[in-house]
């Protein structure tokens, strides 16, 4: 009978077992992309993460998003209007525009 210690000792074994097995799946799956890569001459190229956006950016994309969500729901002579808008008053404007027709709509 196994006592309390060497249940939970052979426990962390089966789990670190499991463990390598599936690093060792991943690292099997890298070995021939990095073979090819090599191969061709060409050097491995590190990623690039995401950029960093400024505030202003980040805004301006938030802003884009909303007028592209409303204006999805209108119909074609809906979308010519909201566009004059927006390319006359701005996209603030346009987007209040679009949220009344989308209203409108249901």
């Amino acid at each position: 009978m196994q006592t309390a210690h060497s249940y939970r000792l052979s426990k962390r074994i089966t789990e670190i077992r499991l463990s390598l097995r599936s690093l060792d799946r991943s690292l099997r799956g890298i070995v021939p992309i990095l073979t090819a890569a090599t191969s061709n001459g060409a050097e491995l190229k590190p990623l690039r993460g995401r950029p960093r956006l400024s505030g202003k950016t980040r805004a301006s994309m938030v802003l884009q998003g909303r007028y592209m969500g409303y204006v999805r729901q209108l119909k074609p002579r809906q979308k010519a209007q909201v566009r004059r808008i927006r390319e006359i008053k701005g996209m603030r404007v346009a987007i209040t525009k679009a949220i009344v027709l989308a209203r409108a709509n249901r």
